[in-house]
């Protein structure tokens, strides 16, 4: 698979986006331990992670929206900043000792929702830096990057720096904000070129036509039942993994973390190696497989009784997971009209992030009902049927649809 080229914008992006997800890493880590130091009530320390979710559920829409909109590349430096200065202002008040649960929901809340319009316009710059050939192995090299700085680099330097003070790994996080939005800002090219809106033209209308051509296409279509069926299961998963591997297993926090590393590892294996089941397979084919694989990963997770089975499960899993993740990314970004995939790319997030609660709230009855290993099975069952959403579009050439502003459609095959 060709590579695209590091010097110039795509260098630029990618340093920025290792940049930010070093810091998100840092801030994602401390919260939690911060929340704990404040209260010892699981409600409200959940309540800080569960603010992860909601804005995408209520912003999410409204900031593909708005990527199309405006220039993606001022708009992603823009948010960068201003995410940069609440947090270097929430590390202030932690220093002085003013952090409170409220103050930790309120930061979660508003950096989510700043980040429903970053990722959706970063989604829609990108094919403007790099040439279509390179798209896709573009889309595993960010995403390998941000998984090396978040998983591998960022979080394990919170304990060493929360020795200076709780309010350090924010202030670490609002650094890397600054410098990922002057990168950001130093790109030369801006928003790609569009057609002019009708008049009269709304934001609802908008975020209207960007669901319109997701549900008319139908690869686009699959790919995002298969996907929100598939978050379902892995929200139950997640919320319950610790508790298979301390408890149904034994493992205790040694295992949970050789767990966690395992599938950290399958990811960046597959951001260098996942292009040859691509070239070998198709985008949407490589989509099928990893689902397939991965239902079979968290059949073994569930039945087998080894942290042994369980660790190499969990590394195919997270391969397989990076395969679906680049190749679902890329395919929305060869498909979706230019002027529309920030909306395009906003209502497929939207509709798949939803099903990840839902998944925690089921993973969590389930353990209680049937026993700490069922949420592992529960979720190989959505996984089942995410895998067989994709069977009507495994097709490799299936129809583009580019509807236009009568939202009539036109078949177009790439």
């Amino acid at each position: 698979m060709p590579a695209p080229a590091w010097r110039g914008g795509f260098g630029r992006l990618w340093s920025a986006a290792v940049l930010s997800s070093s810091g998100d890493a840092l801030r994602t880590a401390a919260l939690p331990l911060l929340a704990a130091s404040l209260t010892d009530r699981p409600v409200l320390i959940a309540s800080v992670t569960a603010c992860g979710y909601l804005p995408w559920i209520v912003f999410g829409l409204l900031g593909g929206a708005v990527a199309d909109r405006v220039d993606q590349r001022r708009a992603m430096w823009a948010v960068d900043a201003v995410r940069g200065l609440l947090v270097a202002g929430f590390a202030v008040a932690v220093g002085l000792g003013h952090a409170s649960i409220a103050l930790l929901v309120a930061l979660a809340f508003a950096l989510t929702t700043l980040q429903t319009l970053f990722d959706n316009a970063a989604t829609a710059l990108l094919p403007s830096l790099v040439d279509q050939q390179t798209l896709g192995s573009a889309n595993a090299r960010l995403m390998t990057g941000q998984r090396i700085a978040g998983g591998l680099l960022g979080a394990p330097l919170v304990p060493l720096l929360l020795t200076a003070g709780f309010g350090a790994p924010f202030a670490a996080d609002a650094v890397t904000f600054l410098l990922a939005a002057a990168l950001v800002a130093s790109l030369r090219s801006g928003a790609p070129e569009r057609e002019p809106r009708a008049a009269g033209s709304t934001l609802r209308r908008e975020i209207a036509g960007g669901l319109r051509v997701l549900w008319r296409d139908g690869a686009l279509r699959g790919l995002c039942t298969a996907t929100a069926l598939c978050n379902i299961g892995m929200g139950a998963l997640i919320a319950t993994l610790v508790v298979l591997v301390t408890g149904w297993l034994d493992a205790g926090t040694t295992g949970y973390a050789a767990a966690t590393t395992a599938y950290t590892v399958g990811n960046l294996a597959a951001g260098v190696a996942g292009g040859r089941l691509v070239a070998r397979l198709g985008r949407i084919r490589a989509v099928l497989c990893a689902g397939v694989v991965q239902t079979g990963a968290l059949v073994v997770m569930g039945t087998v009784r080894s942290l042994v089975a369980l660790v190499s499960a969990m590394a195919v899993f997270g391969f397989m997971g990076m395969v679906w993740n680049v190749n679902t990314t890329t395919l929305m970004q060869q498909r979706a009209p230019a002027g529309m995939l920030g909306r395009v790319a906003s209502a497929f997030r939207t509709l798949a992030v939803a099903g990840a609660p839902l998944g925690a709230l089921l993973g969590g009855a389930v353990a209680t009902a049937w026993g700490r290993n069922a949420p592992a099975l529960l979720a190989a069952g959505f996984f089942v049927l995410s895998v067989t959403a994709l069977i009507p579009v495994r097709k490799p050439d299936v129809p583009v649809v580019a509807p236009d502003d009568d939202a009539t459609t036109a078949h177009v095959t790439r």
